[in-house]
């Protein structure tokens, strides 16, 4: 078995909606980061395609067909695309929410990509790659990537962004499912414009002034679905040494900006003791 691959949690540093296509899906800018929190996945030869799911938030896929997960339709489109048999057990350990914004699913399925052409020693040219990530799901794309990044258009418009300052993260979850489109169906209100910058922030404070005239456009549907977000949020302004608290995505996860590991780590451990019932993590930005 291949070594376990990190499927890391992905940030929306900021999200704007700025138009819609004919075919009402929405069009996107965002700053996209990854934090070295996520779920873990590996890969070995078999005599047919297994998916086995572990973790903390196995449960919660119980329900789902195999066939229906996208590290399972990851695993059978490249097959499909290399002209070979998806013989492979995949082993998913499930550490992060489901439906929560932070791109779970997406990140599964690009970690299996990864895993796979290196279990198979094959290559896919970087179009093919990019055409089935996308077939995937709109977030996988950028997941596939794995580094800082603008996306734009409805996920497929990937330009790499500048590096990031060393910035720690505590993510929380009221542990409340939230489907993205009920979020982007909920939405309402005029479009936003493109926001990015050319400058690398020399350090967590200036990130997060870049960040602190930017936004959620999908926040306030996601507040009127789960009115448990206000209390995430405030929860995360009020850790010491807090920089920025936002909603991530469609939500419901939320996350807080730190300069420094302790406040972030400290942070994070005063949460999950106040509310045992929440979902709480605390790492670094990738």
């Amino acid at each position: 078995m291949t070594r376990p691959r990190l499927a890391p949690a992905k940030l929306n540093l900021y999200l704007h909606v700025v138009g819609r296509r004919a075919d009402g899906f929405h069009r996107l800018d965002s700053l996209i980061a990854f934090a070295d929190i996520g779920d873990r996945l590996s890969v070995e030869p078999a005599a047919a395609l297994t998916l086995d799911i572990t973790g903390p938030f196995a449960s919660e896929l119980a329900g789902i067909v195999p066939p229906s997960n996208l590290v399972w339709r990851a695993a059978e489109g490249l097959a499909r695309r290399l002209g070979r048999v998806p013989a492979v057990r995949i082993v998913l350990e499930k550490n992060l929410p489901v439906a929560s914004g932070i791109g779970g699913g997406s990140s599964d399925a690009a970690a299996a990509l990864r895993a796979l052409l290196e279990l198979w020693q094959a290559r896919l040219d970087d179009q093919g790659l990019q055409e089935l990530a996308l077939e995937l799901g709109a977030d996988v794309p950028a997941c596939l990537l794995g580094k800082t990044c603008w996306l734009g258009g409805v996920g497929e418009e990937i330009v790499p962004a500048p590096p990031l300052p060393a910035t720690w993260v505590v993510l929380a979850n009221p542990r409340r499912a939230l489907p993205t489109a009920a979020v982007f169906k909920a939405r309402q209100g005029a479009y936003s414009v493109p926001a990015r910058f050319a400058e690398p922030s020399a350090n967590a404070a200036a990130l997060v002034r870049r960040l602190a005239d930017r936004r959620n456009d999908l926040a306030d549907a996601a507040r009127g679905l789960v009115p448990e977000i206000d209390t995430v949020l405030a929860r995360l302004a009020r850790g010491e040494g807090a920089l920025l608290a936002r909603m991530s995505g469609s939500g419901a996860t939320c996350f807080g900006l730190f300069a420094t590991p302790d406040a972030a780590h400290e942070t994070a451990r005063r949460i999950a003791g106040e509310i045992p019932g929440w979902w709480v993590a605390s790492g670094k930005l990738l």
